[in-house]
């Protein structure tokens, strides 16, 4: 953790009393066309109402364990799992922009979440050390030609693992810092404010903690949680993410300051906790979810699943319901993303060890849905 906040969560921890472990089961039977879906809730009303508009085409190909898609201004990067590199993509092909130092690599831990605001990118990874860290780069260059100038810590001491290290990361509405932590194998920690596992935690673009988080001096904005690998914001502010459950319930939640989400006590729906944790709005058999990154466009969230292999489209208004896009055609798919066209980029994860790759695997899938 840097010295800016490690006194910091242990003072601010006085104060406030993800992937499926079965990932890698056989792949599902592909299915043709967009299907209902309403998770476990059997819900009447009506689910989101889109289906694509064109035929899904390659953007880029032969990518190695990619994990997240963002775009710098019209460029777009990514970040590959394993070797550590930046990639920017550059017509229909990719050139490495930079490589992270010290990434360690190994199971699910590497080189993981990506964002940008102005001429900065911040990337979340696992380092040598054996934690997971945030770190800043300024772009130097133009597009094209992108470079990484000189690394800054913005927050370290995040626990690390062969699993569930979380690893989003994205700028609210508000300017801030979200970051995504899984619960590292130490399902307690999800409950301990003093750690910074198992969390949704929040800090200022430089790595300080915002006057307004739940606590005074700790980065958490939210506890209980497993793996979550998605965050993202409806137009009127509204936090959604996406979470691996364990065996029985992933899901989909509404985000609140504060609030538990109940891991490791709870998975999914729970009567038993309802006055003391807050439910999943959706919830999914892992065979059928694994939801990793999300995206929200006009008023549908796009969630990208693994096991499942399909893109979930959820209305905004209705997100006890939603429709099944893709299914199976293009295998594990990490994270979805809006272009700047207005299309949906989707990128597919058969190479990081899970999943059964295809040729030219692994690639960004480009497709425009409509709904109506």
């Amino acid at each position: 953790m840097t010295h800016r906040l490690a006194a910091l969560v242990l003072a601010g921890a006085v104060l406030v009393a993800g992937c499926s472990v079965s990932d890698n089961a056989d792949r599902p039977a592909q299915s043709v066309g967009p299907t209902e879906s309403s998770g476990s809730t059997g819900s009447s009303r009506p689910s989101a109402s889109v289906a694509p508009a064109d035929e899904p085409a390659d953007v880029v190909a032969g990518l190695d364990a990619p994990w997240s898609i963002v775009f710098a201004g019209d460029a777009p990067l990514i970040s590959e799992r394993d070797s550590g590199n930046i990639l920017e993509v550059v017509g229909d092909r990719t050139r490495v922009m930079g490589a992270v130092a010290d990434v360690a690599p190994a199971g699910e831990g590497g080189l993981l979440g990506l964002a940008v605001r102005e001429e900065f990118l911040y990337v979340y990874f696992t380092s040598d050390d054996g934690d997971n860290r945030v770190v800043r780069y300024r772009l130097t260059g133009s597009t094209g030609d992108l470079g990484l100038g000189p690394v800054e810590s913005i927050l370290s001491g995040i626990p690390g693992g062969r699993t569930h290290n979380g690893g989003r990361i994205a700028f609210g509405p508000d300017g801030m810092l979200y970051i995504s932590t899984g619960d590292a194998q130490d399902r307690p920690k999800a409950q301990d404010p003093a750690s910074l596992s198992g969390k949704i935690l929040r800090i200022t673009p430089d790595g300080e903690v915002p006057a307004d988080n739940p606590t005074a001096g700790s980065p958490m904005w939210s506890l209980g949680h497993r793996n979550v690998q998605g965050i993202a914001w409806a137009a009127d502010g509204t936090m959604f993410s996406s979470e691996y459950g364990q065996d029985t319930w992933d899901e989909l939640n509404i985000i609140r300051k504060g609030g538990n989400y109940g891991w490791p006590r709870a998975e999914g729906k729970s009567e038993q906790f309802d006055s003391i944790y807050i439910d999943p709005v959706q919830q999914w058999d892992p065979d059928d979810a694994s939801p990793s990154g999300i995206t929200i466009a006009g008023d549908t969230i796009y969630i990208a699943n693994l096991r499942g292999e399909r893109i979930r489209a959820v209305p905004v208004a209705a997100p006890e319901t939603g429709r099944d896009l893709f299914v199976g055609e293009f295998g594990r798919i990490r994270d979805v993303t809006v272009a700047r066209d207005g299309s949906l980029w989707l990128l597919t994860n058969n190479t990081d060890g899970r999943g059964d790759a295809r040729d030219g695997d692994d690639r960004i899938k480009r497709v425009t849905v409509q709904s109506g």
